[in-house]
């Protein structure tokens, strides 16, 4: 199916409401990556806890006390608080900057309990695996992602400069369940937009190609996964995204197409987008269950 562009007019709302008149299939799963190489399982891994205000750090103090956090394939976790943190987060550009994004969140819910992570092997699994220990609205980002999950089941490397993250949220009508992937995927294109026009870029032109990837210029630069089990009369779901802002290889990235329109432009970074995303999203998800469809702001 051709791309389809997401842009401020009525054709988003349009392209919403068509996908969710679409018959309700069963949840569909798409990941994507930039490297092909497969590798295994560390050991062990470090997982950083940040919080936006004092009630997530709280909960993150918790978390430690109580070691809570595993993952599926028993990898030793530790598990270290934002302050505690200064021997992995390194003082350059390639890391994820936790007071950049935390400074950017402007939500209720989704995005204020962070997981961070230098190098993991899937930031969904972490999420899916620790759903009833987290607070909705969670979001677990890594650097280096090396055991990326999709619909075939292959492995594989996702290397800097990509912004992979998972995050958390219920909903209690199944029938809706497989469309939330749809408003993921309009809240990236338009945390993009945000971001070029907040910071006065050119509008960089990401389309949705359905049910759930992410185009620039006919190559792909993104994909989501969405995954849910049914507990307590509630589906919770783990949502995955995957977004190549910063690495130009096998195909193409945001700022790779950004200095093609604008050779000194400022570059985007992955935590505006993640702010911006989130922002987006807790709007659309709210409008998608009181009213059924979403459109952007015009």
């Amino acid at each position: 199916m051709e791309a389809v562009r997401s842009t401020t007019t009525l054709s988003n709302f349009h392209l919403l409401n068509i996908l969710v008149l679409r018959s309700l299939k069963p949840l569909h799963r798409l990941s994507f990556s930039f490297s092909a190489s497969a590798m295994e399982s560390d050991a062990s891994c470090s997982l950083v806890l940040c919080g936006k205000s004092s009630v997530e750090t709280e909960v993150a103090k918790g978390l430690k006390n109580k070691n809570s956090l595993k993952l599926p394939d028993n990898t030793k976790v530790s598990l270290i608080l934002e302050s505690e943190a200064k021997n992995l987060v390194k003082d350059d550009d390639n890391s994820f900057n936790l007071s950049l994004f935390m400074n950017s969140i402007i939500t209720h819910r989704f995005g204020r309990f962070l997981i961070w992570s230098p190098r993991l092997s899937s930031t969904h699994d972490v999420v899916s695996h620790n759903f009833s220990e987290l607070p909705v609205g969670s979001v677990c980002v890594t650097d280096i992602q090396f055991k990326g999950r999709g619909r075939t089941k292959n492995v594989w490397e996702s290397p800097k400069g990509c912004l992979m993250y998972s995050f958390t949220l219920e909903m209690e009508d199944g029938r809706v369940v497989p469309l939330i992937q749809y408003v993921v995927s309009l809240a990236v294109t338009e945390a993009v937009k945000d971001v070029c026009d907040k910071k006065g870029l050119p509008y960089i032109d990401v389309k949705i190609k359905w049910p759930n990837d992410l185009y620039v210029n006919g190559l792909k630069v993104g994909g989501i996964l969405c995954t849910s089990t049914y507990r307590s009369k509630k589906f919770n779901v783990s949502v995955g995204v995957g977004l190549n802002v910063d690495n130009g290889q096998p195909t193409t990235c945001l700022n790779a197409v950004l200095k093609g329109m604008a050779p000194e432009s400022n570059l985007l970074k992955r935590e505006e987008i993640l702010g911006a995303f989130f922002h987006k999203f807790e709007k659309f998800f709210d409008l998608f269950m009181d009213q059924g469809n979403v459109r952007p702001s015009l």
